[in-house]
């Protein structure tokens, strides 16, 4: 419940609209808290002496009262919304703003499907919370205050037996309100597997389709959404066993009233309209009161939903800009590498260890090893996406821990191994990094990319919707537009995240010769599995179980015999073997043209 009060700090920007709702709320239940007074006049003064005049002027007041009630109520219900939509908005906002800042040892390890859930369905039930059961809620406890004095006023006797029945009533409500919230955070948590199960299965359709898994995959589907199933039972039940008793309760107070009243009206002691008008104030406090359990259970359900999102809020980042980082300027370009450790949370073993390098500005810097050996880990220090455990990393001779850290991305390019595209125009993705560049400068990008050609060829050119993720393109498509996203940048520091994994020969020699021109003037680092691409880099790093082992020229690591050596002569071996298998059979076998020929020359002959 801690959580569903912090929400009220949401509130802090529309202090006179939550004003403004009160008061007419106010308003609302003074005007109800009358009508059965006005009732309790008509039969005493009204019809009993049967004064007609008294009638009409009764009707009139109700009629009038009715209107107001009416407006006042549709004001009232109007501002609840309201405020209610903005604080949903503000929280959503916060919210996605928050996960942008979250480091990616965070998203390592937290579900994208649970995140959304949490962004999209637990800030709409702490929307409808706040839109519809916290009016209801100062609605039912400002009758209740109004109720109590009004009947205590007029017969503190009968005022104290036909309320008997009300503290049952709390009781049971109470007791419901600390079962209630647990159960809907059971609820929130399956409903997150099961988002996180469209997510996973949307994202990897064509993986499930390639295998046929369509089957597996709607059996995983049909148990977690199953485990949602018996968890709402299991509300449904707490809630179904209250309902009927708030029902009988009230009816108790009714029949309370009717018989202490009629004794006291026989008695002389209290009129009929006091009875009735008492009757009409238990039935005033009766609709709210019956719903006062689904009040507490849309409030459980909203509890449930802002311990889930502060959950998320109140994740520190921790990597993030300290208070007085310095703004970088624009780089020379020199990194340097101060004997560097990197351990991943739930690690037993550091991904990179005592790495040493110094890297000087205009230097092309190539990584090659086996998978897993730390290259990719090594250049995600560079725009501080991890933190080192051990050493320091260096731009420009400063800490990247001491800088501003946008200073320092903008002035990063980077293409990932895995070119992810948005859905969204192919113009706007290759201007994503700046989004206010121009249209000649986008297409210098995707000339300089090898990219232009292909994106004229669409009938819509740049202007065309790529699908979620880029699906639509091929994957040498996607790494070009994402080549030229970098591109377009004019990074100062550019990473090459084997980033020519997804194209083919000829379109490997393309890129590679826009990017030796490109890479002139800049300090590049490039992570390659062939070594192809590495050759002509100033510096050659080889990495092997998050160390580097060698650090060399091309020509320089042959000479050693090394690890490189060794991963060079076997992709000798393996492209000398590709050539063999290819080639064998065509100058093994003759063709069968030539044989029909030939027998054909031998029979006429």
């Amino acid at each position: 419940m801690k959580n569903l009060i912090r929400t009220a700090a949401f509130l802090k920007p529309y202090a006179w609209q939550v004003t403004a709702t009160l008061v007419m709320l106010l308003t609302l239940t003074g005007l109800n808290l009358l009508v059965p007074r006005i009732i309790q006049n008509v039969i005493d003064d009204g019809l009993l002496r049967g004064d007609m005049t008294h009638l009409i002027r009764s009707a009139l007041l109700l009629l009038g009262l009715g209107l107001g009630s009416a407006l006042l109520g549709m004001g009232n219900r109007y501002g609840s919304e309201w405020i209610a939509a903005h604080v949903g908005y503000d929280l959503r906002n916060r919210m996605y703003d928050h996960i942008q800042y979250l480091p990616f040892s965070y998203h390592d390890h937290a579900q994208s499907g649970q995140l959304i859930s949490r962004c999209i369905e637990d800030v709409r039930a702490i929307e409808r919370f706040a839109g519809s059961s916290i009016p209801e809620l100062v609605r039912f406890v400002l009758l209740t205050v109004g109720i109590l004095a009004v009947m205590v006023s007029a017969n503190a006797t009968l005022a104290v037996i036909s309320l008997l029945p009300m503290v049952p009533l709390i009781l049971m409500t109470a007791s419901f309100g600390t079962k209630i919230g647990k159960l809907f955070f059971a609820v929130d948590m399956a409903v997150g597997e099961v988002s996180n199960r469209l997510q996973e299965n949307v994202t990897g359709v064509q993986v499930v389709r390639a295998f046929a898994r369509e089957e597996y995959e709607t059996r995983r589907f049909e148990t977690a959404n199953k485990d949602v199933f018996v968890k709402w039972l299991h509300v449904i039940d707490e809630w179904a066993k209250i309902m009927p008793t708030t029902n009988w309760l009230i009816t108790i107070g009714t029949i309370l009233i009717l018989y202490f009243g009629g004794q006291m009206v026989i008695e002389g002691t209290l009129t009929i309209g006091a009875v009735v008008a008492f009757n009409a104030y238990l039935l005033m406090m009766a609709e709210p009161a019956q719903a006062l359990t689904g009040l507490v259970n849309a409030g459980g359900e909203a509890a449930a939903g802002a311990q889930r999102v502060f959950e998320v809020l109140d994740t520190v980042p921790d990597i993030r800009s300290r208070k007085d980082a310095l703004t970088l300027s624009a780089l020379r370009g020199e990194v340097e590498f101060r004997n560097v450790s990197l351990k991943y949370q739930d690690e037993k073993v550091s991904s990179l260890s005592d790495a040493t390098l110094q890297v000087h500005p205009n230097q092309i810097v190539a990584l090659i090893g086996p998978t897993g050996s730390g290259k990719t880990s090594l250049i995600n220090l560079i725009p501080r996406f991890y933190d080192v455990t051990d050493g320091a990393v260096l731009i420009d001779g400063h800490d990247v821990r001491d800088v501003e850290l946008t200073s320092l991305r903008r002035q990063i390019g980077i293409v990932l191994q895995t070119s992810l595209l948005f859905s969204d125009t192919i113009k706007a993705n290759i201007a994503y990094g700046r989004p206010d560049a121009t249209d000649e400068e986008v297409f210098a990008a995707a000339k300089a990319a090898q990219a232009h050609e292909f994106i004229e060829s669409f009938t819509k050119g740049y202007e065309t919707i790529v699908g979620e993720r880029g699906v639509t393109l091929s994957g040498g498509q996607r790494q070009r537009v994402a080549i030229a996203r970098a591109l377009l940048m004019d990074p100062r520091i550019l990473i090459l995240d084997d980033s020519l994994s997804s194209v083919d020969t000829q379109t490997e020699k393309l890129i590679q010769s826009a990017l030796d021109v490109l890479m002139e003037g800049r300090t590049t680092f490039v992570i390659a599995h062939r070594l192809s691409t590495v050759r002509r880099a100033d510096v050659i790093l080889v990495m092997d179980k998050g160390r580097i082992v060698e650090q060399g020229t091309h020509d320089e690591l042959l000479a050693r015999g090394g690890l490189y050596k060794e991963i060079h002569d076997l992709q000798l071996m393996q492209r000398d073997g590709f050539e063999e298998a290819i080639l064998e059979p065509i100058l093994t076998e003759k063709p069968q043209h030539e044989n029909t020929i030939i027998a054909g020359r031998s029979n006429s002959g």
